[in-house]
């Protein structure tokens, strides 16, 4: 029977929903809310935009896996008429440094990707300094490096794509901000927009991002998903640096190329250990974590970023989830026709395509068929059964 399926927020988890939706129920009409047409403030536009199989669950793994297949399919199967959209994806590799100290975490790790098929090897000092002599290896006990599946791409223009083509194949997206939900019976019957507009629906699903919480809240929900801000920063190296893939220093700093000189470089970092992490902080750049953390990491890791020149940055929000740092994804118990896909933590962009698909499954099927991601529901949230990703950058 066919059905109104309301997607609140347009980024890419509700693009993919919707794509997916359309793709697997041309019958039911997918109506995607989005408050700002521009997408200046969306998470998929201001991230930095990766993919990792080194993830601590071996969920979470299969999430990536199902990933970096459609991106690398992506092009053809997001076409519309003869444009092809480029992602512009590199498979440059994860490389995550451990101490001695953290050694046996990092192992853990590994052996949970090793056993959900990753392709990542373990990497000795020594062995780390002959791959890429450039990385200064006295103070490290080992390092994992992804061999392909993993790097990084343009996540606004996998935004943009799966958008299109669920317009395509028959979405509608309405351009206004919801203010408010309609409960009756135990379930949302309706979302009303800011300019009074009632949108009477089924299924509602909030893929708000960082103004997840919000939504949440329109029916009486407490969602714990905050948004934090993260810096990223774009930098230049006068020495190149070969065959550079997404570095994850021990001191939390990250940085990765950007083009194919070699001499261009994004960096930043999460707060390190007992910094305040305050919420809805302004989209400004933090530009004092630079010259205070993140030239000192990567200086002494590489030395040829002593020479380093800071070029510009930008701010976006991760939607955090403060409980466990994984997504929420399905329904709340009190609420079975609202679906939640918040609080990726900073994965949510690479795992898009995998969500989109499973909630398409979840409201199509009314189960999960091809990666069970129950385990993300909102129960364990409501029972304080964490569900947690030690891989958080």
């Amino acid at each position: 029977m066919p059905r109104r399926i309301v997607i609140i927020g347009g980024g890419a988890i509700g693009s993919a929903t919707a794509l997916f939706l359309r793709l697997a129920d041309s019958a039911s009409e997918v109506v995607v809310v989005e408050r700002d047409p521009t997408y200046a403030k969306a998470s998929s536009a201001l991230s930095a935009s990766s993919i990792r199989q080194q993830f601590s669950s071996s969920l979470n793994i299969r999430l990536s896996q199902f990933g970096i297949e459609f991106l690398r399919r992506a092009p053809r199967a997001l076409s519309v008429g003869d444009d092809y959209p480029a992602l512009g994806l590199v498979e440059g590799g994860y490389l995550y440094l451990a101490t001695p100290r953290s050694l046996a975490a990092l192992a853990a790790n590994h052996r949970v990707q090793q056993e959900a098929a990753a392709d990542v090897v373990w990497l000795s000092p020594a062995e780390l300094r002959a791959r890429l002599p450039w990385i200064a290896t006295a103070d490290l006990g080992g390092a994992v490096l992804g061999i392909s599946g993993e790097g990084w791409f343009d996540g606004y223009a996998l935004m943009r794509g799966m958008r299109r083509k669920a317009q395509a194949l028959g979405a509608t997206t309405l351009h206004a901000e919801v203010a408010s939900l309609t409960l009756q019976g135990g379930r949302v019957v309706a979302a009303v927009t800011r300019s009074g507009t009632r949108l009477a629906g089924d299924v509602f699903v909030n893929a708000a991002g960082p103004w997840a919480r919000a939504v949440a809240a329109m029916a009486g929900i407490d969602l714990p998903v905050h948004a934090r801000r993260r810096t990223v920063f774009v930098l230049s190296c006068p020495v190149a640096i070969p065959r550079c893939p997404l570095v994850i220093d021990p001191s939390g700093v990250w940085f990765r190329p950007d083009g194919e000189t070699g001499k261009r470089f994004l960096c930043g970092a999460s707060p390190a250990p007992g910094e305040a992490d305050p919420d809805d902080l302004p989209l400004e750049p933090d530009l004092a974590q630079f010259e205070e953390r993140l030239w000192p990491a990567l200086a002494q890791r590489v030395p040829a970023f002593a020479a380093l020149k800071l070029e510009s940055a930008w701010a976006g929000y991760y939607e955090m989830n403060t409980f466990d740092q994984n997504g929420i994804v399905g329904a709340h118990p009190d609420l079975p026709n609202l679906l939640f896909a918040n609080g990726f933590s900073g994965h949510g962009i690479q795992h898009s395509p995998a969500i989109g698909r499973a909630l398409a499954e979840l409201i199509t099927a009314g189960a999960y068929r091809s990666i069970d991601v129950s385990a993300l529901g909102f129960e364990r949230v409501l029972s304080n059964t964490p569900f947690v990703e030690r891989n958080v950058i």
